[in-house]
């Protein structure tokens, strides 16, 4: 047994914090109409977090997979990723029946006994960021095949393949208004391809975290090479802009990759000075171990702050550029300070129901 892989990773944590940040972010900091060359650019900088979080799951899933078992490892999935995405997913659904048309549900007039299974399938509906779990799941079931082509030597080389792949096959949006008027069947169907098509396009992702997970080596090499990698991105940033302003291509994946390569480089580069400066760690650490949590409850914040203060998804944007990026950042702290809050509460609540409870269970964290 390599004792070294169960090591705790101070950096991975604080990486798994970060990601969470970003992905809140790309929720409620976007402003400008979707055509303009602003929303373009606003969304390279603050969109495409998932990336960063698939990263993180293919990483840790190497680094503790010296112990690896595939039937005890899918219980443990069940237990702390399906069960409280399951029971968090209860207030989503509840916003689709009791808000139909102002939260989107685009199975609305479905018996409401079919829509909650092709709710959770799909976890595109009740909790647009939970598509993430259908998806997640495709890589729990493929962990046993993964780690036997890892053993074999075949697996990290075939990552050019995949990143041509996910090149060649890039994300997908649903349009909720284009299938409005769609049978039931081929919304659901286009739901579920969001599904295997993120599979598919962030397959790579996974399949680099473990690379890095299997030689972190590599994390210092991205680090030394910093300057090529921030010249690189921002130049695939601006091809993608363009692109995508464009009408051509668009993808946040690849420049968000080279984002995660910075960002691991220099929380490792940096890791001892986090650790000695006591508040900053515990603060990265406690954003980390909600994460996941986070990751359920703060598109519900989200939708919730937007009806008290009758705003867009999207802020409009106008004349007064400070006073929307005010909007923004307020909307960005709200939400993610009221999720914390809902689920620190939700813990100490269920705690005192049952001071053995696994909160994981209920709530990821």
């Amino acid at each position: 047994m390599d004792n070294k892989k169960k090591t705790f990773l101070n950096y991975i944590n604080v990486f798994r914090g970060l990601a969470i940040l970003l992905i809140i972010a790309g929720h409620t900091m976007q402003f400008g109409e979707s055509s303009t060359l602003i929303h373009k650019i606003c969304c390279e900088i603050i969109c495409g977090g998932t990336t960063l979080f698939i990263f993180i799951s293919g990483f840790l899933f190497q680094h503790l997979s010296s112990k690896f078992e595939y039937k005890t490892y899918l219980t443990k999935k069940w237990t702390n990723v399906v069960m409280p995405y399951f029971l968090t997913s209860i207030i989503g659904i509840l916003f689709c029946f009791i808000y139909p048309q102002t939260y989107g549900n685009s199975f609305y007039g479905l018996n409401p006994i079919l829509q909650i299974p092709m709710f959770l399938t799909t976890g595109r509906i009740h909790n647009t960021p939970a598509w993430f779990i259908p998806m997640i799941i495709l890589f729990f079931f493929c962990s046993w095949f993964l780690l036997k082509l890892e053993q074999k030597g075949w697996l990290y080389k075939l990552l050019p393949l995949m990143f041509i792949i996910t090149l060649v096959c890039p994300r997908v949006d649903v349009d909720y208004n284009s299938i409005m008027n769609l049978s039931y069947t081929k919304k659901y169907l286009a739901c579920l391809g969001y599904v295997f098509n993120g599979f598919i396009h962030f397959f790579s992702l996974y399949v680099f975290g473990m690379f890095c997970s299997k030689h972190k080596e590599v994390i210092d090499n991205f680090y030394n090479k910093r300057l090529l990698l921030w010249i690189l991105m921002i130049i695939l940033a601006g091809v993608n802009v363009y692109l995508s302003y464009k009408g051509i291509y668009s993808s946040f994946t690849i420049s968000k990759t080279i984002l995660t390569m910075l960002i691991l480089g220099y929380l490792k580069n940096y890791d001892n000075w986090i650790m000695v400066k006591p508040l900053l760690n515990k603060t990265l650490d406690i954003i980390a171990k909600y994460s996941f949590g986070l990751f359920f409850v703060h598109w519900y914040w989200f939708f919730v702050y937007n009806q008290i203060f009758n705003l867009e998804k999207v802020i409009p944007l106008n004349d007064n550029y400070i006073a929307v990026f005010g909007f923004v950042i307020i909307r960005f702290l709200a939400v993610t300070i009221l999720s914390m809050l809902s689920l620190y509460l939700g813990k100490k609540i269920i705690i005192l129901i049952n001071k053995s409870a696994n909160t994981r269970m209920f709530l990821g964290v």
